[in-house]
């Protein structure tokens, strides 16, 4: 038989044990044409991703690769866009049931779990397909501090200091597992959000090859928000997801060339 006699039902294995609808999956991940990637710091956890407007007459504010799924955690979707949005209303369904159910937000890496789980199942019945998507969520754990982990359409999840998906991951792993090869541990020197939102930029700057504009890149921050009634007092802040508006990515921008 030949390939094509392989990849035309989902739940089929080739003779080298491939199943060539979840790799097909997968190139739509790389063929997507973003990159996006997360780093872990110590107090917080960031994503950043490009963001293109494919049309002149699209409002660019209803663009976006980064979503929201509670108040503490945040993802960024690397795909398709429309199996992106319903993966992320999943993934927000589930964690308002768990709160429901059990009376706290769900954690980052059992939200990363049950969405995983779900996907898995994508591979094994031929009347759904794999979603062409990449999911990274952040968010913060009480006991760990920041997290990161990483879904693929195949049901894998797994905890990373630092990961890229899209078009240009491989360029953007190497780079990221450069420094870390060289034992500059990102939980240790990163300590504050703005040096882990730079590093995050220079890299994607770096792997796309061009200086990055404030329209062309969006940044999500998790992290432990704090006000001065509470500093003074001495109160724990709360753990919150943020998007950045395009004037502090600007600013973030503007210190970084200025450094160079």
């Amino acid at each position: 038989m030949s390939r094509s006699s392989y990849d035309r039902t989902l739940t089929i294995f080739s003779p080298e044990g491939r199943l060539y609808q979840v790799e097909y999956a997968f190139k739509a991940i790389s063929g997507s044409g973003h990159t996006s990637l997360a780093i872990r710091g110590k107090e917080c956890s960031v994503i950043v991703t490009q963001k293109k407007v494919p049309d002149k007459l699209l409002d660019p504010s209803s663009v976006t690769h980064i979503f929201q799924i509670t108040p503490s955690i945040g993802c960024v979707m690397t795909g398709r866009t429309a199996d992106a949005r319903s993966q992320v209303q999943r993934a927000q369904s589930e964690a308002s049931q768990f709160r429901y159910k059990y009376g706290y937000d769900i954690t980052p890496d059992l939200l990363a779990k049950r969405i995983a789980n779900i996907n898995q199942v994508y591979t094994q019945r031929a009347a759904m397909r794999p979603l062409g998507i990449s999911m990274i969520i952040i968010g913060h754990d009480p006991s760990l501090g920041p997290q990161i982990f990483k879904l693929d359409p195949a049901g894998y999840y797994v905890g990373f200091h630092a990961t890229a998906s899209g078009q240009k991951q491989q360029e953007a792993t190497n780079l990221l597992e450069k420094s870390f090869k060289k034992g500059w541990k990102f939980e240790e020197e990163l300590k504050g959000r703005e040096e882990v939102v730079e590093l995050a930029l220079n890299t994607l700057g770096t792997v796309l090859g061009t200086d990055l504009k404030k329209g062309e890149v969006e940044v999500g921050v998790c992290e432990k928000v704090q006000t001065k009634t509470q500093k003074e007092n001495g109160v724990e802040g709360r753990v919150a997801f943020r998007k950045l508006t395009e004037e502090e990515i600007d600013e973030h921008l503007q210190r970084m060339g200025e450094k160079d």
